[in-house]
């Protein structure tokens, strides 16, 4: 796959892009070593701060850019370098050997897809909601797709995200966001089953919980987190749990939530914490809320709920469950705060 499959995002219908966006300075780059491919030599980079509209709030997720497919040490070792919660690592599909890269991927009948996958600094992962906010941000903000939906191949299927209030958008604005306006982004995620735990799986919880009153704990059947309940959100937000408690739970982590305070204007609080992937909390995890939704939507009787994180970072999250299909709405905004390149 050769560079011209970002030119057709980053020059749709050959436009050129205005002074200071990643478009331009991929084409400066590109131009001051002719002939030179991106892989070797540059990888447009972002870090985005999602589920939030202020800089250095919600999660920070880093979005690579790629030509074409790496092998996984190097996906690791990228992640091991950025050292956030999540790095999301795109690579355009071409859905038509018969057209063109512009043809395909820009067409008025075709939705734009991309490989996505999501490395922690000590492994992958198969399902991370704040990374893909995040890449689907940078794809809208950027205007490297005109598309309002965007489709992306992972671990756990085809999961889509869609833009929403995008008329503030200008899509010629740069990576550093003074002009991306408030709109938002809505991924359809896979619902996860709530179910009993064994006992074997739970750690000591009093000792997790430092002592902290709990209600009732489940789990995720596919994640294997533990959702641990307290008796209010102001608790969950002030708990210092025990980190070595956590590492010896049989699941990737634990969820601990609680119902939020009235005057709060939000359904429930939650926090993560999964030490076993080298994040001892993760500011504000989304895929948690594939669980999360369906455990809150049967204890309030309601499908349409808004979620805070209460991590020391923050993040808001809008959630429709479908009990139909059992998908799951994860609306939120983002943030990007940095731009750069890769050159490993």
């Amino acid at each position: 796959m050769s560079m011209d499959v970002w030119e057709c995002f980053l020059y749709p219908l050959g436009t050129k892009p205005k002074s200071g966006c990643i478009s331009e300075k991929l084409d400066s780059r590109m131009a001051e070593s002719p002939g030179v491919k991106i892989r070797g030599v540059l990888v447009a980079t972002g870090t985005v701060d999602a589920f939030t509209d202020s800089p250095f709030k919600g999660n920070p997720a880093a979005v690579c850019l790629l030509e074409e497919e790496r092998d996984d040490d190097w996906l690791q070792s990228v992640a091991k370098e950025f050292n956030i919660s999540q790095t999301g690592f795109l690579t355009p599909i071409v859905t038509d050997t018969e057209s063109t890269p512009n043809e395909s991927l820009n067409s008025t009948y075709l939705t734009p897809r991309f490989c996505i996958r999501w490395f922690t600094p000590v492994a992958e992962v198969k399902l991370c909601g704040h990374a893909t906010l995040a890449a689907a941000h940078v794809l809208f903000a950027t205007g490297l797709v005109k598309s309002n939906i965007i489709e992306f191949s992972t671990l756990s299927g085809i999961l889509t995200a869609k833009k929403v209030g995008a008329e503030m958008l200008d899509t010629s604005s740069s990576l550093n966001g003074k002009a991306e306006d408030h709109f938002s982004v809505e991924l359809d995620f896979p619902t996860d089953s709530v179910v009993e735990c064994e006992p074997y799986e739970i750690p000591s919880i009093p000792l997790t919980l430092k002592g902290a009153p709990m209600i009732n704990i489940k789990k995720m059947a596919t994640t294997g987190d533990l959702i641990v309940e307290l008796p209010s959100g102001m608790l969950v937000a002030d708990l210092q749990p025990n980190l070595d408690e956590i590492h010896k739970c049989a699941g990737r982590g634990v969820i601990i939530t609680g119902i939020a305070p009235r005057e709060s204007g939000f359904d429930f609080f939650s926090r993560f914490f999964c030490p076993k992937f080298g994040i001892n909390e993760d500011p504000v995890c989304g895929s948690a809320h594939c669980g999360l939704a369906p455990y809150w939507s049967k204890k309030l009787g309601k499908c349409d709920l808004k979620a805070y994180m209460a991590s020391p970072r923050g993040g808001i999250l809008d959630l429709h469950l479908n009990e139909e299909t059992q998908r799951l709405l994860i609306g939120g905004r983002s943030v990007i705060v940095m731009e750069g390149s890769l050159l490993a």
